[in-house]
């Protein structure tokens, strides 16, 4: 069965000090188009394809999707709607979130998600 592959867009764009808070948009944009790629390779114990979900919030609730990276907008708190994505995801499915939020974790830890910091899909460049 496909991984599903659930990135906190919010989390992931904050953890690195780039100037992003002057254009969350097109941060988001920018880590969208970086996740490309992790679609058809997969990531560390979640070999390719895997199903990409840019979760975001907020300023950045009007990035689209493109091929490989679906762009989920949460209506409120993205966190909330990541927990709702993971409870919604097949019982047996693999699922790996993407954050640093410890109280996130937490929460989709209890559901059965494995999660991984940020530099699961900022390390390399």
């Amino acid at each position: 069965m496909t991984a599903l592959v659930i990135i906190d867009a919010a989390n992931v764009v904050g953890s690195v000090p780039d100037g992003w808070w002057r254009d969350r948009h097109g941060a988001a944009e920018r880590l969208r188009d970086r996740l490309v790629r992790y679609a058809v390779d997969g990531l560390p114990g979640h070999p390719g394809p895997v199903d990409i979900v840019l979760v975001v919030e907020g300023a950045a609730r009007g990035v689209a999707s493109v091929s490989g990276v679906h762009v989920e907008a949460a209506p409120g708190s993205g966190d909330d709607r990541i927990v709702e994505l993971v409870g919604e995801a097949a019982p047996d499915r693999p699922c790996l979130v993407v954050t640093a939020d410890r109280e996130l974790r937490r929460r989709v830890g209890e559901l059965g998600a494995q999660v991984a910091g940020p530099r699961t899909v900022l390390g390399d460049g």
